[in-house]
């Protein structure tokens, strides 16, 4: 009999839980295809991510951003790229030209293909008319933390560090960015890394002949510093949180308020299991307090997402889509996510978890960061809760898979 009381008490406790969490996200929740402010008056760096490839992830950002431009003075964008790609990103907001945009998207996606599609090369023809209508001391500037994705853009950032274009060693570089059929991957011993594994080895040996050559000192030691990282073996989260620090002294970025597009991981401000993300390493290290790094992080509704690129013969042939990896499938899901679709005001609905009394901060609630799977979790999320990890959670419904860049003519 015993037994019986203790588990209708046990079922009684979770549907008073889950009816004191949906009344919860009823009163902190806004519809953002509509204008909204963020309301988070005290953050310096916020971070927003979902799992890639999935087409209305660009739609959510660009309504943040577009708020956080017009209500809350952002002018700093972290881009999940590296230096190069970010300066010529910068080079396309000035410009506009749609042909360099095009190949950054292309070499972008090295890393992180389910992200070279159409969606984000029109995020960033958007985002070029939101800062086009910026007042100029108010503009965008794109940074980059990442570790090297790809050389080829740092060919083009060097020679444009280099005086004397008719000097030999610029000539070498430039002759492999006009024939344009060098493998520029950093991820083996390619090509175009044994030619600037070479070329930073000559440097370190000439430096006299170099400085006597180049514009920016301090802007190609740093190309050079991320060039010989390139070289070895590395920890990518480290070497982001590394360079963001850089970026974060040289842009002083205390002052200024920050987002950051990067992945789901990359955003959690505590560690999951051992595995320590670029937000946490912020916190740990002093860098943002709790209240000033904001991680908001999207989750899919009845979506999918792009899976890979199918090529024949070296032609983009079509791509394959999927529900898997969208986090909302019968073989994996968030606990705790149908709280989340019952309130939801819109295909983009944003709820704020961190907010006093919050049932998302009690002991034992992991909604949202838990994954259900068949196979039992190995991570022991044991004394933390759902904001130990984000602060906001942004609901994206009805999102169709992203298409392939290379559909583009």
């Amino acid at each position: 009999m015993k037994y019986y009381i203790n588990i209708l008490l046990l079922l009684y406790c979770n549907i008073i839980l889950a009816q004191d969490k949906e009344a919860y996200l009823n009163d902190n929740k806004w519809d953002i295809t509509k204008p909204f402010t963020f309301t988070e008056t005290n953050a310096r760096l916020i971070g927003f991510g979902a799992y890639h490839g999935s087409a209305k992830t660009e739609d959510a950002e660009l309504a943040l951003v577009a708020s956080l431009c017009k209500n809350n003075g952002l002018r700093y964008y972290v881009a999940e790229t590296d230096m190069a790609i970010a300066c010529f990103l910068n080079e396309y907001l000035k410009s506009g030209d749609e042909v360099l945009l095009k190949d950054l998207i292309i070499h972008y996606g090295t890393r992180i293909p389910q992200e070279r599609t159409v969606e984000v090369f029109e995020k960033w023809r958007k985002l070029k008319k939101i800062n086009d209508a910026l007042p100029e001391n108010k503009k965008l500037t794109v940074i980059g933390p990442d570790p090297v994705v790809t050389y080829k853009y740092y060919y083009r950032l060097l020679l444009t560090l280099i005086k004397d274009k008719e000097w030999h060693k610029a000539k070498q570089l430039q002759n492999t960015v006009i024939t344009d059929t060098t493998d520029y991957s950093p991820y083996y011993n390619s090509f175009s890394k044994k030619q600037l594994s070479g070329f930073v080895t000559d440097y370190e040996i000439n430096k006299a002949e170099y400085l006597g050559k180049i514009t920016d000192r301090e802007k190609f030691e740093d190309v050079i510093t991320l060039l010989k990282t390139s070289f070895r073996n590395y920890n990518r989260e480290k070497e982001i949180y590394n360079n963001y620090i850089k970026l974060y002294n040289k842009y002083n970025l205390q002052n200024e308020l920050v987002f950051a597009r990067y992945g789901f991981f990359h955003l959690l401000k505590a560690k999951e299991g051992n595995a320590a993300s670029f937000f946490t390493q912020l916190l740990e290290n002093n860098i943002y307090n709790n209240e000033s790094l904001i991680s908001i992080i999207g989750y899919f509704n009845k979506s999918e997402v792009i899976w890979d690129d199918i090529f024949k013969d070296g032609e983009y042939s079509y791509s394959t889509t999927s529900v898997e990896g969208t986090g909302d499938s019968g073989n994996e899901y968030f606990s705790g996510i149908d709280a989340f679709k019952k309130q939801k005001m819109s295909d983009l609905t944003l709820f704020r978890l961190d907010s006093s009394n919050s049932p998302y901060s009690k002991s034992g609630c992991i909604d949202l960061i838990q994954v259900i799977t068949p196979e039992k979790s190995a991570i022991d999320y044991n004394g933390q809760t759902t904001t130990s990890f984000i602060d906001y959670a942004l609901l994206i419904s009805n999102s169709k898979a992203a298409k392939s860049i290379f559909t583009l003519p």
